[in-house]
């Protein structure tokens, strides 16, 4: 089946390289490329399909799409506007591509705060020689639990890490039936109270929702046990920073490490940049080879499902962005 599928503002170079696949593997399908915002609304009129960011106008004009591909996994708050969420166009994403780079940067969070590396780093900076030997602080593997805030693809992923580490880990999702491989215990999100206080680790790979918007803030970080780590790098309109920051000041946590803000980039001067035991790394987790080849590939194989009527990968609840 032919369709026509529009590339939305802007479009730019990598659009038509993802075109140019998408016409090798797809026969008949017509591809227009909305370089700015005039090209985009002349050609969605007869669009069944389209890639990028929509809004009220551009929707309007697209009244025969039946299917957005979104270019993120998780986009920035507002591209699921009530007129899209309304709509009967489903909307897709590209989650899943990134599920080996991040859950190998979690790691990297865990093995510092286990080894002891957050103190370390801050001693050579400052020039500092800890006393050391085989006393020194360390967190034991094996015998440790985390708690990952988040089970899809970068959460199981993690679990399964982790599980080579010989961690026992517990998993929250909404959405998850059964618990991936390297999951020990599947919770619903109702359980995350419960739960805290006997997690090593708190790992949040969640995306952002209308229900993990502000998800983590004093009330979180109290339940937690004093000795334990917190990660996130799933949103950060997930953690209330100034409620981190006084959950580290106060050692309510042992320590922390963000790779997402509800800022960014965090503003100079921000209480976190000198916060104890806090490590940081500026939204680079997802960094790593082959990530233009997935996003290519996803989007072919939904394009070949579309052309032939099958159901597409990776819908969108688009009533909670994800």
């Amino acid at each position: 089946m032919s369709y026509k599928f529009v590339f939305l503002p802007p479009a730019g170079e990598r659009a038509r390289s993802l075109g140019a696949a998408i016409q090798a593997a797809v026969s008949g399908i017509e591809i227009a490329y909305g370089d700015d915002r005039d090209q985009a609304l002349a050609a969605l009129p007869g669009a069944r399909a389209a890639f990028g960011t929509l809004d009220a106008e551009l929707l309007a004009a697209a009244s025969d799409l039946e299917w957005l591909a979104s270019p993120a996994a998780g986009p920035p708050k507002g591209y699921y506007f009530p007129e899209l969420i309304a709509s009967d166009i489903t909307v897709t994403n590209i989650r899943g591509i990134y599920n080996d780079h991040i859950s190998t940067h979690i790691m990297a969070f865990v093995l510092a705060f286990a080894r002891g590396m957050h103190r370390y780093f801050r001693d050579q900076f400052e020039g500092h020689w800890r006393k050391g030997g085989e006393g020194s602080p360390s967190t034991y593997l094996p015998e440790s639990t985390a708690l990952i805030v988040g089970v899809g693809g970068i959460g199981a992923e993690t679990a399964r890490q982790c599980k080579n580490w010989g961690m026992t880990t517990v998993g929250i999702d909404p959405r998850v039936e059964e618990a991936p491989e390297g999951v020990d215990e599947l919770h619903r999100p109702d359980a995350l109270d419960r739960l805290l206080p006997h997690a090593d680790f708190v790992i949040a790979t969640a995306p952002q929702t209308p229900d993990t918007e502000g998800l983590f803030t004093a009330a979180k970080f109290e339940q937690m046990q004093d000795s334990a780590f917190f990660i996130n790098i799933g949103r950060g309109s997930n953690v209330v920073l100034s409620d981190l920051d006084q959950a580290l000041r106060e050692g309510r946590i042992a320590g922390a490490a963000l790779d997402v803000f509800e800022v960014e980039p965090l503003p100079e001067g921000h209480p976190l940049w000198t916060a104890p035991n806090f490590l940081m790394t500026p939204h680079v987790a997802a960094a790593g080879p082959y990530l233009e080849d997935r996003r290519r590939d996803l989007l072919v194989e939904n394009c070949k499902r579309f052309a032939n009527g099958e159901e597409l990968v990776n819908i969108v609840d688009k009533a909670n962005w994800f």
